[in-house]
């Protein structure tokens, strides 16, 4: 039997911001698994938990929420700058008792590109540091025996300023195995905080760009959830977590603000309805963009593709945010009704702010079924993945940004345009060759580049400033 059994950290000491990051060696070690097992096993506890996931990921925030009952956020110092992270994440565990925050890729995998920083900028060893958070490594235990101990004495001393705390062992065959893994660990000097037995009954369903979403995973969302906790009760010490997390040293700073980040672009008696797509198709969005809008002076009004015939009434501002509308794009093409309302008020000159899956939702078709026809490009799938971050300059005066403002955003689709931007592009960067993509005209912004809102929160302002008119 797999026990879970452990030699906790040291005492506690200052526990005002309890917190710890969940990493591992390199993707597919489980950390999803454990941080969402780990935030649904510390609810059950009437804990107040705050989940947070280091880069650009929509997906794994959303089994975050489901867990934690409370909205995922990420922490992406490219995307929102360094000098934001203690703030944003301040911001975002206001009213917890303890964080929980998942890394991506392996522990010191970062942005390429950047000429040897070590921890590499924009990783979880990145994220660790600036935060002061100590971190629990998880390692998939299939084939390895002691020589765990090189692996955990390399990550324990790579970079000294990343505190590694403890090991959860994942997919462990058998007591002995796990005897053995124990001895490796202490040989290394880490405290091994749980071992998960291993077991196919926790992969949650994938796709071509990673998880299938909790918004479409549906009931089955907490299901999946609910057993991740259940196997992280019974095989992690949560006692030992705790502690390691309130060993965290208190952070110093203020949280961000949306409404500072905003400024005043619209009075407070103007309101205009901004109209933002959402359903099962169009589940990519960062918690901070709403908060930008509503700062900024917009009313919200969410609607969904899949099933509303029109946009909401008053509407002045249509968002269209990324997602997976290539799984229901039969269902939006059904949808003919609001597919004509979005093209004539597209056409009326209101400013329209789609990425990535908003853009494909503008597209004449997408692998054949019709959809909005507002930009000249049919988009189809493809056998290649775009993956990665771009530092881009605007090629257009837009509604949302100034021709020049630099951003930097980050690409993650696998489909691709007939016409890969308009007469008048949104962006321009360099990939080797340089690269023009997205559309402007007038009002309409639509690309696949990410842009993390509370990196460019003036954009927000901006945009909610045109549609107040």
């Amino acid at each position: 039997m797999v026990s879970a059994s452990v030699r906790p950290p040291e005492p506690a000491g200052n526990v005002r911001d309890p917190r710890v990051v969940i990493a591992a060696p390199a993707s597919g070690h489980g950390k999803t698994t454990v941080a969402t097992g780990l935030l649904a096993a510390l609810r059950r506890r009437s804990t107040r938990v705050a989940p947070f996931k280091v880069g650009p990921d929509y997906i794994d925030p959303g089994y975050h929420r489901v867990a934690a009952d409370r909205v995922g956020r990420n922490l992406d110092p490219v995307l929102t700058g360094e000098e934001r992270l203690a703030p944003l994440f301040a911001h975002g565990r206001a009213g917890a008792e303890l964080s929980v925050i998942e890394g991506v890729m392996g522990l010191f995998d970062g942005r390429i590109g950047g000429a040897g920083q070590v921890p590499a900028f924009g990783s979880t060893a990145h994220v660790a540091t600036v935060l002061d958070a100590p971190v629990v490594l998880v390692v998939d235990a299939t084939g390895q025996g002691h020589s765990l101990a090189a692996l955990l004495h390399g990550f324990r001393s790579y970079h000294p300023p990343v505190r590694l705390g403890g090991v959860i062992l994942n997919r462990v065959g058998s007591a002995r195995h796990e005897e053995v893994l124990r001895e490796a660990a202490e040989a290394a000097g880490l405290p091994v905080l749980g071992v998960l037995p291993r077991s196919d009954g926790l992969r949650v369903p994938s796709r071509h760009l990673g998880l299938v979403t909790a918004a479409e995973h549906g009931a089955d969302a907490h299901e999946a959830v609910e057993a991740m906790a259940d196997v992280v009760e019974a095989h992690v010490s949560l006692d030992a977590v705790v502690s390691l997390a309130r060993s965290a040293p208190e952070l110093t700073g203020g949280a961000w603000n949306a409404g500072d980040a905003a400024g005043a672009e619209v009075g407070a008696s103007a309101r205009p309805t901004v109209a933002v797509a959402g359903g099962r198709a169009f589940t990519f969005g960062y918690a901070e963009h709403a908060e930008l809008l509503e700062a900024a002076g917009a009313e919200i009004a969410v609607f969904d593709p899949l099933r509303d015939e029109g946009l909401p009434a008053g509407t002045a501002g249509l968002v269209l945010p990324g997602g997976f509308p290539e799984q229901h794009v039969a269902e939006l093409s059904a949808n003919a009704g609001l597919r004509r309302h979005i093209a004539r008020f597209a056409a009326s000159g209101a400013p329209v702010h789609a990425e990535c899956g908003g853009l494909l939702y503008l597209a004449e078709s997408l692998d054949g079924h019709p959809l909005c026809g507002v930009l000249g490009a049919r988009a189809e799938m493809s056998s290649r993945l775009t993956l990665g971050y771009r530092e881009a300059v605007a090629a257009t005066e837009s509604a949302l940004f100034a021709e020049g403002a630099r951003v930097n955003g980050h690409e993650f689709h696998r489909t691709v345009l007939t016409a890969g931007h308009g007469r008048n592009p949104a962006w321009r960067w360099r990939a080797g060759a340089p690269v023009a993509e997205g559309f402007v005209d007038g009002n309409l912004h639509a690309s696949y580049l990410h842009t993390h809102p509370a990196g460019h929160p003036r954009a927000v302002a901006r945009f909610v400033g045109r549609c107040a008119g």
